[in-house]
């Protein structure tokens, strides 16, 4: 009986430092490779405005208020990257880029997140609907899709100026998701430089 305990006793043991050494050897996972999202964005034509903007995170779905860059198969699917993602929260990315698509168009002095808490004459509320790859076409290079509501509303009387839905789609070069990236930056930039000069056009009341 004694030897048949400490028998037991000496197999648990080895086994026990089999895992552990298993586990040294298999490691933690990678670290996902980080994309950072950097839209282009040059200056738009026309008179500068001389009212304040500020700039709300935009609202979007759960599976968008994330770092993961999402896949989408049609009819109802949708996946992510696999050790790929942003390098922050995709709503968060995209307040900042809104935030310097205006500085960048030479045409507003005062624009700033909400959480700033400078004053301001008109807010932009966005409504963020689609940030993802699609994949339409079997196993073939995904296109890249950009959808978003915008609301302009008069930070007084909170009165909507004005509404709209802008969407770009941009076929990636190749089925990658550096390529994926590539497609998604471009097709949302392509979005800042309609959206910008929409939401100068208009006044505070």
């Amino acid at each position: 009986m004694t030897i048949t305990l400490h028998r037991r006793a000496l197999l648990a043991a080895a086994s026990g430092l089999l895992v552990a050494g298993c586990s040294d050897i298999v490691g933690p996972p990678p670290a996902p490779k980080l994309y950072v999202l950097e839209p282009k964005m040059a200056a738009i034509p026309g008179a500068a405005v001389a009212w304040a903007l500020s700039v709300q995170v935009p609202d979007s779905t759960a599976g968008l208020d994330s770092e993961r860059i999402v896949i989408s198969r049609p009819p109802a699917g949708l996946d992510f990257y696999a050790n790929a993602a942003w390098s922050d929260q995709v709503p968060d990315l995209v307040q900042i880029a809104l935030v310097e698509a205006f500085e960048r168009s030479g045409r507003i002095a005062s624009v700033a997140r909400d959480s700033s808490g400078t004053r301001s004459d008109l807010i932009l509320n966005t409504d963020l609907r689609d940030f993802e790859t699609r994949y339409d076409s079997g196993e073939g290079a995904p296109v890249g899709v950009v959808r978003i509501g915008v609301r302009l509303i008069e930070a007084r009387s909170r009165r909507i100026v004005g509404t709209t839905e802008i969407t770009k789609e941009v076929r990636a070069s190749a089925n990658s998701v550096d390529a994926s990236v590539a497609a998604i930056t471009v097709a949302f930039s392509a979005v800042l430089t309609e959206l910008v000069p929409w939401v100068l056009q208009h006044q505070p009341s």
